[in-house]
């Protein structure tokens, strides 16, 4: 838990302070886990729905008062530098620890303006143009109080009846490898301590555009060989590209759910891959 916790409050020290030192950076943090009692620990780890969307069947209630005891790290759902501040001041000065939140959304083709799908934007085969749109979405987000995108959607689909085929750029893992390194750089840019950057968030870790049947939150049977070959690719090109987060499949994989998968999320992403960011699982995926 604790180095779950540090990769999160890394995430938000880089949005907070310019230009964080590392050895100061760690310093800080390593100090900061040591006051928190498990139940902030666990706090930061709580990311609620919350403001003008509703995700899925689940609407977090009491969410204010929770942000006081700092039993919340982050918002899901809440935007605009009115509703965002509302919520920001009170985890910065009512409660023990200040520690500010990271405020998330859905900003797969745009914020305010709005691009082609997924789907559209890949079949133009132009990743310069389609990095365009994702540093587009990101300036129009950080001016409306988010720092965090759930995209880019690099799931590798070759089954029409799949539901989701249109989030992501297709059936070539080539083509998909090169749109998610541009997506990364997109929204995050060079330097993720400057105000006009969100952090982007590579989903479905993993192989979840390969359901069995094309039935959404179904289970995942396929070989390493094929793995390694056809549907990880583009999640390795956006970790490879700077990727600070990523996001778990519903999806299971060799019988094992991905958000508990320790060969995925252990043994391949963050020891074969050296992928040192956050983990977040899909909206109620625990």
């Amino acid at each position: 838990m604790k180095k779950i916790i540090t990769i999160a409050l890394v995430c938000i020290v880089c949005n907070v302070f310019a230009q964080p030192n590392a050895a100061k950076m760690n310093q800080f943090i390593t100090g900061l886990i040591a006051k928190m009692t498990l139940e902030e620990k666990i706090g930061q780890l709580n990311l609620p729905s919350v403001g003008f969307d509703v995700t899925g069947p689940i609407l977090s209630q009491g969410v204010e008062e929770k942000i006081r005891k700092g039993l919340v790290g982050g918002v899901f759902n809440t935007y605009t530098p009115v509703a965002v501040r509302k919520l920001q001041e009170i985890a910065v000065k009512q409660t023990r620890l200040k520690i500010p939140l990271l405020f998330g959304y859905d900003v797969v083709h745009g914020h305010r303006t709005i691009f082609p799908i997924p789907l559209g934007l890949s079949a133009s085969w132009d990743t310069v143009l389609i990095e365009k749109t994702a540093r587009a979405a990101a300036e129009e987000m950080s001016a409306d109080g988010l720092n965090w995108t759930f995209s880019p959607m690099v799931d590798i689909a070759r089954d029409p009846r799949w539901g989701r085929v249109s989030e992501g750029s297709g059936e070539d893992w080539w083509l998909g490898a090169k749109i998610a390194r541009a997506m990364v750089r997109g929204y995050q840019g060079t330097d993720l301590s400057k105000d006009n950057t969100v952090l982007a968030c590579v989903k479905h870790f993993a192989l979840y555009g390969a359901a069995e049947a094309g039935r959404d939150y179904n289970t995942t049977d396929m070989s390493r060989l094929r793995m390694f070959q056809e549907y990880l690719p583009p999640y390795k090109a956006a970790v490879a590209a700077g990727a600070g987060s990523v996001m778990t499949s519903f999806n299971e994989i060799d019988g094992i759910p991905a958000s508990a998968n320790k060969w995925l999320l252990t043994d391949l992403l963050r020891k074969l891959w050296g992928f040192n960011g956050l983990v977040v699982t899909d909206y109620t995926a625990i």
